[in-house]
């Protein structure tokens, strides 16, 4: 028999039953995603081993609907975000904000606040505005149409699949990190997942493959495969129910698919935080819009203008009088494309000079003002020493 030879990770097969490798290797055909029998294998064991999350149905194959809502906020936190992170976050927000109407009419700040500590605060203020929309042009229901869901404010291409399938079963495809690398592997794709050609294969072959029955179940599966079984580093391929489908698993190129990023240079920014005191009262101020944490609250934070601290300077760069300035601690902060490092001091104004954007407050009211994670940690240093003379 004759066969069309390219090389061991790239050989095709004219044959009609085996793929022949260079190497003299024989593997069987395997069949393709788009069988049936995929399918049936990851939605039994999605039935059996998906985990209990407070956004999805409470039983397998429930008649009771999902709440859209509850979708709307759990896939809005779960971008770039871990579900155990998600967990407690969620719970807190649904309490706070119980349904659309609620969240539109709440205030941005109450929005923040709860968002403290998850990251990426846009995500919680598009999710606000998402709401106000639906509620204003949608007669208050969450569209079920992914076309229509993609013109809301901070949803694109995957959430508005996601929403679409898991809220309303809708036949709609998504493809997010975990589906991308079970994707990559079944079908052995060695080459980068983020780019974009490889972006359009990959959501060419989850629109293939989604089924007419159970899609959202069926891109919930995809999902949970990825973040439970299918995951980055020593996949767990002896409990994969879809292990014989996958083209990595029989080439023994799990580890190696897909490729890992090319790491860059993260670099690493100081900043110098003043947190000023006046009697019982402490200065904060909010940061501008846009840009990293916009909206949120800091003690005074600035660029260092020398290599030494001291009240001239401060006091210079600030237009406020100081006095006493001593070093508190030395914060760590690291982001996906950067790192921080915070130097923090106390000081003592002999005043309380009013501006637009800062607020003089005592610590028992920072819980009314969304912070960022490093000035949470601030603000925890400043309590702890709260009963001190020194502070």
């Amino acid at each position: 028999a004759s066969f069309s030879k390219k090389n061991y990770f790239g050989a095709t097969s004219l044959l009609g039953e085996r793929t022949i490798f260079s190497s003299g290797d024989l593997l069987p055909r395997r069949p393709t995603l788009s069988n049936p029998h995929f399918t049936r294998k990851l939605l039994d064991w999605y039935d059996r081993h998906r985990r209990d999350l407070p956004w999805r149905r409470p039983t397998n194959r429930s008649k009771e609907p999902l709440d859209p809502y509850a979708v709307l906020v759990s896939e809005f936190m779960l971008q770039q975000t871990q579900v155990s992170t998600v967990i407690p976050y969620f719970h807190a927000f649904m309490n706070h904000f119980p349904t659309l109407a609620s969240l539109a009419k709440g205030s941005e700040q109450e929005v923040l606040r709860l968002w403290q500590g998850l990251g990426y605060y846009s995500r919680a203020r598009n999710l606000r505005a998402t709401a106000q929309q639906i509620l204003a042009n949608h007669s208050g229901q969450l569209p079920n149409c992914v076309e229509t869901l993609r013109t809301l404010p901070g949803i694109g291409r995957y959430t508005a699949g996601a929403i679409a399938s898991l809220a309303f079963d809708t036949s709609a495809p998504i493809l997010d990190g975990n589906v991308a690398r079970v994707l990559c592997r079944v079908k052995a794709i060695r080459q980068d997942p983020r780019t974009p050609a490889i972006q359009k294969r990959l959501w060419k072959l989850a629109e293939e493959i989604l089924p007419t029955h159970r899609p959202g179940d069926f891109n919930s599966a995809l999902m949970e495969l990825g973040a439970t079984i299918c995951t980055p580093r020593t996949p767990n391929c002896s409990d994969c129910p879809v292990n014989k489908f996958c083209r990595a698993a029989q080439l023994g190129l799990t580890n190696h698919i897909p490729r890992p990023r090319t790491p860059k240079p993260t670099p690493v920014v100081t900043r110098w935080t003043i947190c000023i005191k006046n009697k019982s009262h402490w200065l904060i101020e909010q940061r501008p819009i846009p840009g990293r944490w916009a909206g949120l609250w800091q003690f005074i934070t600035l660029e260092p203008p020398s290599k030494h601290v001291s009240p001239q300077i401060i006091s210079k760069q600030l237009s406020i009088p100081i006095t006493d300035v001593k070093p508190l601690a030395q914060i760590r902060h690291a982001l996906t494309h950067r790192r921080y490092i915070f130097e923090v001091f106390t000081a003592r104004a002999k005043s309380r000079p009013k501006s637009a954007n800062r607020r003089w407050i005592t610590l028992s009211e920072l819980s009314r003002y969304p912070l960022p994670k490093p000035h949470e940690t601030v603000a925890r240093l400043l309590q702890s020493h709260n009963g001190s003379r020194e502070y």
